[in-house]
């Protein structure tokens, strides 16, 4: 099979060379809408604060909520579970990773191995 041809499925057709045009007009018209956005921003003025219905902006720290308040309910119903995971907790990428390929690695096993 050629690269640019189309290849015809049950549910129509897929043709790179269609989709690559298709992108760069898109692309284009997006470049274009764009272009013609306001120019008189200025920066580090009133316009990059928001408008909060002509009330000031407050502090940062008093409307912040952090993500133990937001997720409470969730983490008090399940914590059974997490009482057991979070010692094992070790914030370190490399440890996840570790525990990830070797999942992996386990279940490819599983699978060559039943075939």
């Amino acid at each position: 099979m050629e690269l640019t041809g189309t290849l015809l499925t049950g549910y129509g057709f897929w043709n790179p060379v269609i989709l690559i045009l298709a992108g760069l007009v898109t692309g284009l018209v997006a470049y274009l809408l764009w272009k013609r956005g306001v120019s008189t921003y200025r920066k580090g003025s009133e316009q990059e604060k928001p408008y909060i219905s002509g009330n000031p902006e407050p502090e940062k720290n008093a409307v912040h909520i952090r993500g133990g308040n937001v997720y409470w309910g969730f983490t008090e119903g399940l914590k059974g579970f997490y009482s057991r995971v979070i010692p094992a907790h070790s914030g370190d990428l490399n440890d996840y990773m570790l525990w990830y390929f070797g999942v992996m690695i386990a279940i490819c096993a599983v699978v060559v191995i039943f075939q």
